[in-house]
C-alpha cells in the first residue's frame, strides 16, 4: 500500500499523510467472526485508571484473528484483505476447503485469490504457517509463538518481522526487530513473510483530532505541572526537569529496565540493550 498525500485545503489537511487503503475490502467484516467491544477508558475492573491518556474514540467491533494456525493441511483461499481498527496491520479473510472462514494477519505480498496452508512443514511462501524448526535459516517470519499451541505473540504489528538465524539443540535462534536474539522452541508455529502495512509508521495525522478518534487523549508534560502533581514540576521559569525522567509516582521511565523474569533469561542470547559495535 502506498502513502496518500492531501492538498492543503484546510489547516488540518496541510501535511496530512495517510496510508492509501483503496485496495481493501469496502464493506463490513464477517459478523460471525466479530463481537462487540466496550471502551475501558484506561480503567481496570475496580474502576481505577491504570492507563492514562485513554478515552473516547470511535466505536469498534473486535475481529477474531486466528493466531494459532493449527488447522493443518487444509488449503485456504484469500477472499479479501480488510482494515482492522483494533491493530495496525491489515487482516485477510481466508476460506478453507471445508468452507470454514477465518481471519489471519495479512503478510506483505499476499493478494486476493492466493492459497495459504498451515502444517508441520509447507512451502516457504507468504501466508503459509509451519513449525519454526522446519524453516530454512534466513527465512523472514511473523506471528511467532513463544509456547507451542499458545498462538503467535511476537511480530504482529504492521511491518514487523523476525528472522530465523540458526538452530541449536531443539531450539531455533531468531533475531527480532529490536536487535534481540533469542531461542524459541522448534515446535512453535510461525507464519512466513513480514506483516502488512509497513507504511503505517510514515503517516502524519495532521491534527490532534485524529488521535482523539483513536481514543488517545493529550497528556500534560511533567515539567509543566506543579511539584505537588509531578516530580518534574515547579521551578522558576522553564526547566528541563532537573533529574532523570520519572513517572508522576517517581518510578524511572524512558529507558529504565523493567524486565524481571529469571526463568526465561536463558532464552535470550543477545539483549536488545547490548551495545552495538561500531
Amino acid at each position: 500500500m502506498a502513502l496518500k498525500h492531501y492538498n492543503p485545503t484546510s489547516p488540518a489537511r496541510r501535511g496530512l499523510i495517510l496510508v492509501d487503503r483503496s485496495g481493501l475490502h469496502k464493506g463490513g467484516p464477517v459478523k460471525a467472526l466479530t463481537e462487540g467491544k466496550r471502551k475501558t477508558g484506561g480503567r481496570n475492573n475496580k474502576g481505577h485508571v491504570t492507563s492514562r491518556g485513554i478515552a473516547g474514540g470511535h466505536k469498534q467491533r473486535y475481529r477474531y484473528i486466528d493466531f494459532k494456525r493449527r488447522k493443518w493441511e487444509v488449503e485456504g483461499t484469500v477472499e479479501r484483505i480488510e482494515y482492522d481498527p483494533n491493530r495496525t496491520a491489515f487482516i485477510a479473510l481466508v476460506k478453507y476447503a471445508d468452507d470454514e472462514l477465518a481471519y489471519i494477519l495479512a503478510p506483505q505480498r499476499l493478494a486476493v485469490g492466493d492459497k495459504v496452508v498451515a502444517g508441520k512443514k509447507t512451502d516457504v511462501k507468504p501466508g503459509n504457517a509451519m513449525e519454526l524448526g522446519q524453516m530454512p535459516v534466513g527465512t523472514i517470519v511473523h506471528n511467532v509463538e513463544m509456547k507451542p499451541g499458545k498462538g503467535g505473540q511476537i511480530a504482529r504489528s504492521a511491518g514487523t518481522y523476525v528472522q530465523v538465524v540458526g538452530r541449536d539443540k531443539g531450539m531455533v535462534m531468531v533475531r527480532l526487530n529490536s536487535g534481540e536474539q533469542r531461542y524459541i522452541r522448534s515446535e512453535c508455529m510461525a507464519t512466513v513473510g513480514a506483516v502488512s502495512n509497513p507504511d503505517n509508521q510514515n503517516q502524519n495525522f495532521g491534527k490532534a483530532g485524529r488521535s482523539r478518534w483513536m481514543g488517545i487523549r493529550p497528556l500534560t508534560r511533567g515539567v509543566a505541572k506543579n511539584p505537588v502533581d509531578h516530580p518534574h514540576g515547579g521551578g522558576e521559569g522553564r526547566t528541563s526537569g532537573g533529574r532523570h525522567p520519572v513517572t508522576p509516582w517517581g518510578k524511572p521511565t524512558k529507558g529504565a529496565r523493567t524486565r524481571h523474569n529469571k526463568s526465561t533469561d536463558k532464552m535470550i542470547i543477545r539483549s536488545r540493550h547490548a551495545k552495538k559495535k561500531r
